[in-house]
């Protein structure tokens, strides 16, 4: 098998977490409390495979300037297009929807909503998809690491933006529509991060994970913890360390 099509078969496997986390967040009543607890452990995940799968990763390629600088620049990057769609109704977008003043907003209330809300899962999974194609330019092996990783973090998304779209009154056909679609453009992104990001020299795809690190980061900060820190707040940091601590056992085992 072509290492093309293994790049986007991982993409695509990852981003089907994304589908099982809507199918349980539509299909099923979960209480505000497990998905604050899933999505805490989602984040401890991505956070160990951005500290030791990506930033470092950049770092012993290219040195601590590229590593830095593009770490920076996608944190920025992310940070631009998250506030862009925020005025237009996707800041609570992986909201589970359960106070109303941190809730999504329904097309009647903000028109154009929908189309920023699934702009913004776009937004928030690319980076994680490109980082799994590029992550097999390393010796013709993906990092299965980071392939768990964005997993499992995907699972909790899901769960909790789709519940959030459903208590909007959005439909299923909208819901699995839009996550049928970022994982499918998880597949391309992965697809494309090893073929476009694999014609560069060591030190510019050094960088350009490190850019990916930083929205991956930014995302984490923006969108992820906050929702945990809404409904389980008291347990977040241990549950958070949980989470990181699996995502490095699987990085050293």
């Amino acid at each position: 098998m072509s290492e093309v099509v293994q790049a986007g078969l991982w993409g695509l496997l990852a981003g089907s977490a994304l589908l099982v986390g809507a199918g349980i967040g539509y299909g099923l009543r979960v209480p505000q409390k497990v998905i604050a607890t899933v999505m805490a452990f989602g984040a401890g995940v991505l956070l160990s495979a951005v500290s030791f799968e990506l930033v470092g990763e950049a770092y012993d390629e290219a040195g601590l300037a590229p590593a830095a600088i593009g770490t920076l620049a996608g944190a920025i990057a992310y940070t631009l297009g998250n506030v862009w769609l925020a005025r237009r109704g996707a800041r609570h977008r992986k909201r589970s929807g359960n106070r109303s003043a941190r809730s999504q907003p329904s097309e009647s209330e903000q028109g154009g909503s929908g189309t920023a809300l699934a702009l913004g899962a776009l937004l928030d999974g690319v980076p994680e998809s490109a980082v799994i194609g590029v992550s097999l330019l390393d010796g013709g092996t993906v990092s299965l690491v980071t392939v768990a990783a964005v997993f499992i973090s995907n699972v909790p998304e899901g769960l909790s933006s789709s519940a959030g779209m459903k208590r909007a009154g959005r439909g299923k056909a909208y819901v699995f529509g839009v996550w049928a679609a970022i994982a499918a453009a998880g597949t391309v992104s992965a697809v494309l991060g090893y073929t476009v990001i694999g014609a560069f020299s060591p030190a510019v795809i050094a960088a350009v994970t490190a850019v990916a690190a930083g929205a991956i980061l930014a995302m984490i900060a923006d969108t992820m913890i906050p929702e945990a820190f809404d409904d389980a707040h008291l347990a977040i940091g241990l549950i958070t360390v949980c989470g990181f601590l699996v995502s490095f056992a699987l990085s050293h085992a």
